[in-house]
């Protein structure tokens, strides 16, 4: 991993600033679809995104795909049970195979510490389309819906309920949320996840770690 390279693995991959740029710029892409191009590439080529999937998928398949193709790219898109990661090849081994050939490596997967571990071996940008500890792409797609309807993240309570298996909404609850707004998790005892949250107080941007 060069230190040039920026992954998203997490929604703390972020900076709230950043955060709140990337949904101002989602907003405009909705507005005028193909009006970025960052896949594109000189003359009428196409930049290739590796999108990879251990776990079967509809919408998000279906969502990345169609996105690099209006950005000017080409999805090269590994159904389960396709590709060799972590039996016949190691996910260090296949990070350093495939920045030779693709731009950009979007991963659907299940343990956080493979997506770690790619990104530690790739040159190019890797992105968490879920694993079994966080979301962060569908965390910016539910922050911008409610930006459409609401106008404005901040001061908002946002809650969520949900029953197991899922993979709970706690980047929500990180360093990386909207300042001053709160989110709320509920479900069956015992299913909250066991690990620290970090929620942002009422009044300014100090945060502080609560536990579910």
């Amino acid at each position: 991993m060069t230190p040039a390279t920026r992954h998203f693995l997490k929604d703390t991959d972020l900076t709230p600033a950043e955060q709140a740029e990337v949904l101002e710029l989602a907003a405009r892409m909705k507005a005028a679809p193909y009006s970025v191009q960052p896949f594109a590439a000189e003359g009428s080529g196409r930049k290739t995104v590796a999108v990879i999937f251990d776990k079967t998928s509809t919408r998000t398949r279906v969502s990345f795909a169609t996105g690099i193709a209006d950005m000017g790219g080409n999805a090269l898109v590994i159904n389960p049970g396709e590709a060799q990661i972590g039996h016949k090849e190691s996910v260090e081994d296949t990070a350093k195979v495939l920045e030779r050939m693709v731009s950009t490596i979007v991963w659907r997967t299940g343990a956080h510490a493979g997506l770690v571990a790619m990104a530690e071996n790739s040159s190019v940008p890797v992105i968490n389309a879920l694993c079994d500890d966080y979301h962060p792409c569908q965390l910016l797609a539910d922050l911008l819906a409610v930006k459409e309807h609401k106008g404005e993240l901040r001061g908002l309570t946002m809650s969520y309920l949900a029953t197991p298996p899922t993979t709970w909404p706690t980047p929500t609850c990180s360093p990386g949320s909207p300042p001053a707004c709160m989110s709320v998790l509920q479900g069956p005892k015992g299913t909250c996840p066991r690990r620290t949250l970090w929620l942002p107080p009422r009044n300014g941007p100090r945060r502080r770690a609560v536990r579910c």
